[in-house]
């Protein structure tokens, strides 16, 4: 790996500690959930912390299938629970669909052609064949980088989204979701943190 792909890397796992510690911080501060949110917790914990270790260690090491298996039912649990605890909700389900697509977009990444990851998996030329995980140099198929293109896409588009609901409104009207998000911005500049170092994994080497 170049360097400034190590540098590239060291911030991505300093931004995903950061989430990290502030989704732990979050449990601590309402320890009465119930069961699904624990669950949804569970599951954006165990993400953020494969992402974070992802740059350094090769998690597919591992039973790839099971763990990519992990995430792929952890994208389905987010999706599924949504017409039993809010029916009808469309802003329920545009909520739930990113993070949908964030573990979804883990499940790909652990799928997709192993391009060498972090320093202990570096190797002559390794420069030369520097290419995302779904890029075509890397050995995958051209539908491949359309799904890459279009889960990194969606991410990013919703990071600029959550990153961006806090701000001031430059109209005189505010609508009251964003006051709400004015009023506790750190979750959505979590999610969208989240998000954004997400969408930069897919088309990074690792």
């Amino acid at each position: 790996m170049g360097t400034p792909l190590v540098l590239v890397h060291c911030l991505l796992t300093l931004l995903f500690v950061a989430v990290l510690l502030h989704g732990l911080a979050r449990v601590v501060g309402s320890p009465r959930t119930g069961f699904r949110v624990r669950v949804d917790r569970l599951l954006a914990a165990v993400m953020v912390a494969s992402m974070a270790a992802m740059p350094w260690i090769d998690v597919r090491a591992g039973p790839a299938a099971v763990v990519g298996g992990f995430f792929t039912a952890g994208a389905v649990w987010i999706l599924l629970p949504v017409g039993r605890r809010e029916a009808g909700s469309r802003a329920a389900m545009a909520h739930r669909l990113p993070h949908a697509a964030g573990m979804a977009a883990m499940a790909w990444m652990l799928s997709m052609p192993h391009t060498g990851t972090g320093p202990a998996h570096a190797h002559p030329g390794s420069a030369a064949h520097s290419t995302g995980p779904g890029a075509p140099g890397a050995g995958v198929p051209l539908g491949g980088s359309v799904i890459t293109l279009s889960l990194a896409s969606c991410l990013l588009a919703y990071a600029l989204w959550s990153l961006t609901r806090p701000m001031p409104s430059l109209r005189s009207a505010v609508s009251a979701a964003r006051s709400a998000a004015a009023a506790t911005p750190s979750q959505h500049v979590g999610e969208g943190a989240m998000a954004l170092g997400t969408a930069v994994m897919l088309v990074l080497p690792h």
